[in-house]
């Protein structure tokens, strides 16, 4: 039997310029807009967010079965544009900065890594290669 593909969260507001999403599992993440004084992060920062834990998560799988890293961080960078094509981000780039321990295990993690990262870019994260592919979103109102 084949899993479910379809993936849910339900956005609410819960005042002006903030909001809490929430999956399937009950899981929630506050959000809110930079007109929302809060320190919550943006949309687009949760953009940025999936994408480098969707390719951490890919990396650390592939990489942990080796050495535990002594320390790893993924940065996601993009610019904020508005031009013909409207808002958008552009020049999307993740950084993976990953060390691991002295020995063979940390030798193999190390030799690993490189490979690791280019599978989940090109084949294994969905967050991205759906960026990039350039899926179509459609936006509807539902009757009330």
């Amino acid at each position: 039997m084949s899993e479910n593909p379809q993936r849910l969260v339900t956005v609410d507001r819960t005042g002006p310029g903030r909001f809490t999403a929430t999956n399937a599992r009950g899981g929630t993440v506050e959000f809110g807009t930079a007109n929302g004084g809060g320190t919550e992060f943006t949309p687009v920062e949760l953009l940025l967010a999936a994408i480098g834990g969707c390719t951490a998560a890919d990396v650390d799988v592939a990489t942990t079965r080796h050495a535990e890293p002594d320390g790893f961080t993924v940065t996601v960078t993009g610019n904020k544009v508005s031009d013909d094509l409207g808002n958008r981000m552009t020049d999307l780039a993740v950084t993976f900065a990953v060390t691991f321990p002295e020995g063979e295990a940390g030798d193999r993690a190390r030799a690993i890594l490189p490979r690791a990262v280019t599978v989940s870019h090109d084949r294994l994260c969905t967050v991205s290669r759906t960026v990039e592919t350039g899926t179509p979103v459609t936006a509807t109102i539902k009757d009330a």
